[in-house]
């Protein structure tokens, strides 16, 4: 079993910067697919970022050339930099980590917010 954690969200201005990060427990982070969701008040959770074992960075439309996903398998760590954050961008934030493109385990979610 694998447990995530977050931490890193808070609230900022429109256009600042923040950035998440999530820590892996268990020796496989390095074999597993790291991503990053958000989710916000009456909405479904979406995808934002996925980073695979090898590197292989993919976005959303949404947060492309502002979001940046990397990793730290030293320190079984993945991160969100954000910048140029939007009003749009509040949600709670979930780190994500699978075996495969789909999400096997979850983290708790942390608060993003950005004022206007």
């Amino acid at each position: 079993q694998v447990q995530l954690v977050e931490s890193g969200g808070g609230l900022v201005q429109a256009g600042g910067s923040l950035k998440l990060s999530c820590v892996a427990s268990g020796s496989i982070f390095s074999i597993l697919a790291m991503g990053w969701y958000r989710q916000a008040p009456g909405k479904q959770r979406e995808f934002v970022a996925r980073l695979s074992p090898d590197g292989l960075k993919t976005y959303a439309d949404s947060v492309k050339g502002r979001f940046t996903i990397s990793r730290d398998n030293a320190k079984n760590t993945v991160y969100l930099q954000m910048n140029n954050l939007k009003p749009g961008d509040t949600s709670v934030y979930y780190c994500s980590g699978g075996r495969t493109w789909s999400p096997d385990y979850w983290g708790q979610g942390t608060q993003v917010t950005v004022s206007s």
